[in-house]
């Protein structure tokens, strides 16, 4: 009877041994896929968010030269036409994140700065210059930066860097979405994120 109850006990306990392992298995399986799925969606959400825009401005340049004790004056002006076409840009491929497996954890550590990028098609009409004061590339370079000063705060007054960060923290929430249905937890600089909506609220 003994010898009975003895083997009893060891087949159970062999059955409640498998099963143990074989759940640890099974467990560890589904936090590898889990953990890669993630990964994933992090590497798909590692790419560039771009807002343009178009800005249209008309300029005008005098520049006046004087000689002999100014008895004598040279000048060169022009009409300037330009069209720009503006990029505001998350390089989203900057994104650092950190994934903890042991504690289920997601953490974005740096969240890259915006980049935005001016490409000016700039005309000249209009164009007089005396021989003693003529246009050169100083007098285009100082142009340019001029314009793209101006345009810079055209962009700062327009909506184009807001409707860029709408679309980098869509882009963020998507990781939380995942990682909040796979029972994760998604943090900013180790802060728990408990709403999709508080990406919002980060300053970046």
């Amino acid at each position: 009877m003994k010898k009975i109850l003895l083997g009893a006990l060891i087949v159970i306990l062999v059955f409640f041994g498998y099963r143990y392992f074989e759940n640890q298995r099974i467990e560890r399986e589904n936090l590898e896929e889990n953990t890669v799925l993630i990964q994933e969606q992090i590497r798909n959400v590692g790419k560039l968010v771009v807002t343009e825009g178009s800005f249209s401005q008309v300029y005008s340049y005098n520049d006046s030269k004087s000689f002999y004790f100014d008895v004598l004056s040279a000048r060169k002006k022009a009409l300037i036409v330009v069209n720009a076409e503006v990029t505001v840009a998350y390089d989203l491929s900057k994104l650092q994140t950190h994934v903890d497996e042991k504690n289920k954890t997601v953490n974005i550590i740096h969240i890259p700065e915006e980049e935005i990028s001016i490409n000016p098609d700039i005309k000249y009409y209009d164009v007089t210059q005396d021989y003693l004061n003529q246009f050169d590339a100083s007098d285009y370079n100082k142009i340019k930066e001029r314009i793209n000063k101006s345009i810079q705060k055209k962009v700062e007054n327009s909506n184009l860097k807001s409707n860029a960060r709408n679309r980098l923290v869509s882009e963020l929430q998507k990781i939380y979405i995942l990682t909040n249905s796979m029972g994760w937890t998604l943090t900013y600089n180790n802060i728990p994120i408990q709403d999709s909506g508080e990406f919002e609220e980060i300053k970046m």
